[in-house]
């Protein structure tokens, strides 16, 4: 199993046991969320080549990206099948909006603040594959492993281009957003999804 320590240490706090203890009776949701932001990841991927066009490091990493969360796509497209769920939209969680919020208007400082958030989405992803991985079944516990290793170096590309397309150095915002993001992970949130906070009574399964 892929070595998770430096997600843990990058991040602010772990993922709460009554997330987890919800995620195991809500697999589907699970499952559904995880598709959308599969597909939400590889999309944000595109766009950041699309308008950064010039930039040869970023072109590579994100095709690489786009192409790995396409795939991941597709496979939870097939478990889902597998399963019998039917793929449908969900309402989705406040989790990246909270963030994307305070990115900064400022073009430069924006694709910086965009690249540091991308980053912090990727790690928390990787720390709850780990999360759960170890509690499920047999299909969904190799399936989670095996995404652990390609969720770690999403990471560490949102990270290093971050600080490589930087002006000055980006260790306070990574600190801003950091904060941020705890405490969306630690405070209650009623709409279970794969990133949600601690998890209340409320309609899990609005569509949007």
């Amino acid at each position: 199993m892929t070595d998770i320590t430096p997600i843990t240490t990058f991040l602010r706090c772990r993922t709460p046991q009554a997330w987890i203890d919800r995620a195991l009776q809500e697999l589907e949701i699970i499952l559904l969320d995880h598709a959308a932001n599969e597909m939400k990841a590889a999309q944000s991927a595109m766009t950041l080549m699309s308008r950064n066009h010039t930039k040869i490091d970023l072109l590579n990493k994100m095709s690489r990206l786009a192409r790995e969360e396409l795939v991941h796509f597709e496979q939870v497209l097939k478990i889902l099948k597998r399963r019998g769920i039917e793929y449908r939209a969900i309402k989705a969680s406040r989790y990246a909006s909270r963030m994307a919020k305070h990115i900064s208007k400022e073009q430069d400082q924006k694709f910086v603040d965009t690249l540091i958030v991308g980053a912090i989405i990727e790690a928390r992803s990787c720390e709850r594959f780990a999360a759960l991985a170890p509690m499920l079944d047999e299909e969904l516990t190799k399936f989670y492993q095996s995404l652990l290793k390609s969720e770690a170096r999403h990471f560490q590309d949102y990270l290093v281009l971050a600080a490589q397309y930087a002006r000055e150095d980006i260790q306070s915002r990574v600190d801003f957003f950091l904060d941020l993001e705890q405490e969306s992970i630690l405070s209650e949130d009623p709409l279970f999804r794969f990133h949600s906070g601690v998890p209340i009574s409320g309609d899990t399964q609005a569509v949007q």
